[in-house]
């Protein structure tokens, strides 16, 4: 079994500073009216945020600048996370533990966000990426433009270099906080548990087509007999 998790809202919480430090960066690249108004965040892609970002200001998302917008969005993170505001959501520590010993599972990730500021963000909440034995970022999509529903299919690739064999869809376990984390494990016949700890209720994310919901990740037991189950 692959247990893909997402980061932001899943995970953990850094109370906006992703998105604060998009704006810094921006903000210093393109001067002080840079502005995150209208931009959507939750459940997407880091490249298309920032894409997004770029057009909203005025400005053309070449590579260079993406590249510039990037580098930024590293720097002013790692500025932000020093204020400790980032904290690991309730039970995700003993649920990542549990599922980290189950022999028969693969503990993964599978997130918009890149892989440096994602890292950075974990890091800062007392995880380690490295435990995390697959890993799909937001910018390993093969395609342009981008999609959510490109990461799935990595996942599992990159599951079989790792263990040496394929794995089916089936076995597959996506969890997160959006109708994205959703939607992109049912376009590949994976299975998904929505976790109400962002924008939307576990209720939601059942309308969504979510496998199981739940509130939070705090209940380990069940949670954990559910997934290994």
């Amino acid at each position: 079994m692959l247990v893909l998790f997402d980061i932001d809202a899943t995970l953990i919480r850094t109370e906006g500073a992703g998105i604060k430090a998009m704006v810094d960066a921006g903000g210093e690249l393109f001067g002080p009216g840079f502005t995150a108004d209208g931009v959507l965040f939750a459940g997407r892609l880091d490249p298309l945020i920032l894409v997004d970002l770029l057009f909203v200001n005025g400005q053309s998302p070449t590579p260079a600048n993406m590249q510039a917008m990037r580098e930024g969005y590293r720097k002013h993170l790692q500025t932000r996370l020093r204020s400790g505001v980032g904290r690991a959501l309730p039970g995700v520590a003993p649920l990542l533990d549990r599922i980290e010993s189950a022999h028969e599972a693969t503990l993964g990730l599978l997130t918009g966000n890149f892989a440096e500021t994602g890292s950075l963000k974990l890091a800062a909440c007392g995880i380690d990426a490295s435990r995390f034995v697959v890993k799909v970022w937001g910018d390993d999509s093969p395609h342009t433009p981008p999609a959510r529903e490109h990461l799935p299919a990595i996942g599992m690739e990159r599951y079989r270099q790792s263990r040496g064999r394929d794995i089916r869809p089936q076995r597959v376990l996506i969890i997160g906080d959006t109708p994205h984390d959703i939607s992109c494990a049912r376009a590949h016949g994976c299975r998904s548990l929505g976790v109400g700890t962002g924008q939307f209720r576990a209720e939601q994310l059942l309308a969504a087509g979510a496998d199981h919901a739940v509130a939070d990740l705090s209940n380990t037991d069940s949670i954990a007999g559910w997934i290994l189950g």
